[in-house]
Order: C-alpha cells, then sequence, then structure tokens
C-alpha cells in the first residue's frame, strides 16, 4: 500500500515516515518544503519515501501527493485554526481513492467540541472513509525543540504552569500506534487517548534532567504575564506565545493531567517513561563548545 503523510518534516510526521518505511510501506512524505529522506544503512528505506510539495491550502498542489495513495496520515498545520479550510483537500483525497484517514489529535477533542482538533475529526468522520484519531499528549520531545536552549544554556525550564501535572507521551511510540492504525486491520472509528503512565510536574521534570545530566536545571515557576514577555523578547511569535500560554494555565488548572493505558495496549508494553526519555537524548542538552 501506499500512505500520504502530511507534515513530513515535522516532528511527529518525520517520525512515522520512517516507521512506516521500515515496515515496508511505501511513503509519500507531503511537506511545503519537501526533504529528500536521511540516508542511513537503510537505503532500503529511503528509497520507499517519496518526498513531494503538499500546501493543504494550496489546491494545485494535492494531485502530486494523493496519486495511487490508499492512507493518509493527516497533521492539521498549526496556522491553520479553522478546519473547515482543510475540507478542499479531504474531498480531493477522497475523490482520488483514499480509503483511510489517521488523524493527530489532543485529548482536549473528546470534549471541547470548539477546539480545531474536534472540528477537522468530525470532517474526516464525514467523509465516510475509515478514520482513526490518535488523542496524543504533550510530546516528550518538545523538550528537545521548543526548550531545549533554555535548558542546555541556562540550566533553566520556565513555564507557566505551576504545580501542574502534564500528560505526555513520546513520539516514537506514537509513530509505532500510528503506522500500525495506517496499515493494520482493527483500528477504523476508533479513538485512542495516547500518554505514557506518568504525568509528571515540570518541577519533577527539571529534577529528572539534573539527575541525568549531572548539573542543575531549575524550574522557576513563571507567572504567565512574565512568561509572555520573556517570549516576546526571545522573537517567539505572538500567536505560538499566546497558545503555549492558554495551554500551560491549563496545565495549572489541572486539566492536563489525565493518563490512558491506550497507548500501553496498543503497544504490547510500557511506554517510553522521562527517564528513559532523557536519558536517551540526554547529548541534546550538553553544553556547547
Amino acid at each position: 500500500m501506499t500512505v500520504l503523510v502530511t507534515g513530513a518534516t515535522g516532528t511527529v510526521g518525520s517520525r512515522v515516515v520512517e516507521v512506516l518505511a521500515a515496515r515496508g510501506v511505501d511513503v509519500v512524505a507531503g511537506s511545503r518544503h519537501p526533504q529528500p529522506p536521511p540516508r542511513s544503512g537503510q537505503d532500503d528505506d529511503a528509497a520507499r519515501v517519496r518526498p513531494v510539495r503538499l500546501d493543504l491550502l494550496d489546491g494545485t498542489t494535492y494531485g502530486q501527493a494523493l496519486d495511487d495513495v490508499d492512507a493518509l496520515f493527516l497533521v492539521r498545520p498549526p496556522q491553520v485554526a479553522r478546519a473547515a479550510l482543510l475540507q478542499p483537500f479531504l474531498d480531493a483525497a477522497v475523490a482520488a481513492g483514499v480509503r483511510r484517514v489517521v488523524v493527530l489529535s489532543v485529548p482536549a477533542a473528546a470534549h471541547v467540541r470548539l477546539v480545531p482538533h474536534r472540528q477537522l475529526e468530525e470532517r474526516v468522520e464525514a467523509t465516510g472513509v475509515e478514520w482513526t484519531h490518535l488523542r496524543a499528549a504533550n510530546f516528550y520531545q518538545n523538550l528537545l525543540t521548543v526548550h531545549r536552549e533554555e535548558i542546555r544554556d541556562h540550566g533553566r525550564l520556565s513555564v507557566p504552569a505551576g504545580g501542574g501535572r502534564t500528560a505526555h507521551v513520546d513520539v516514537r511510540d506514537l509513530a509505532e500506534v500510528a503506522a500500525a492504525a495506517l496499515t493494520e486491520p482493527g483500528h477504523a472509528r476508533r479513538s485512542y487517548v495516547l500518554t505514557a503512565r506518568e504525568a509528571p510536574t515540570f518541577a519533577e521534570i527539571a529534577a529528572v534532567l539534573s539527575a541525568e545530566l549531572g548539573r542543575p536545571v531549575v524550574y522557576d515557576r513563571p507567572g504567565a504575564l512574565a512568561f509572555v514577555r520573556r517570549g516576546l523578547a526571545a522573537g517567539t511569535p505572538p500567536g505560538l506565545v499566546a497558545v503555549m500560554t492558554a495551554l500551560f494555565t491549563a496545565t495549572r488548572l489541572g486539566l492536563a493531567a489525565r493518563t490512558s493505558g491506550d497507548l500501553a495496549r496498543l503497544l504490547g508494553r510500557e511506554p517510553t517513561a522521562l527517564a528513559q526519555f532523557v536519558h536517551d537524548h540526554r547529548d541534546a542538552w550538553a553544553p556547547r563548545a
């Protein structure tokens, strides 16, 4: 079969591409700025990946991306707040013969209909294709992207989450579940909440980082206003600062702590724990020479 992965150069999409190719699946890697697959010892895997330019808001890019595609891994572009804007792409996918769509979503979609992720889920359900919703918790990988520099250069983890707990998921585990939902039977018309077993506070995350790195990483618990000012001063786009502030406020209020056994059941093993994730990626926070 052939699977189209949208957002194929992103944190989740790139890993899904890698897992699918390793399973012997032909992959169309769609992104606005396509990149050749990384070459490693598994050249046969890389040969299964066909990068194409795909902008979900530009209908002229749909044809090449959807050609002979059987299944679709759909990532909502962060800049698209209205799911209705993605309807033309969904219509094109159905017309092209896509039979299965796996949506990357969030846990809040289970009970907040107004979030754009739930609106996208509903539009996919209305197409009549087989669908699966992966409602993934906060990514551990954010420690490698959003928070990497402050951890590495300043020994600091700074978010306005107070003492709230946050469920997390390792994208490596998420990608395994996504590949199974895209290629195996038994996942149609199902929604999964994907989290690790633990929901640490950011103080606990800082403590794990400190222990692994052998130097202090401090969680400084800024207020929302201080967080916004710091983000804007660092050049973070205002929209992203606003979204992050809202998410961490929900964490502070205890709204992000729920964990689920779905991931462990689907993997057939325990999900990656925080300590293991930090150990696996410790070099990412090594001080710069």
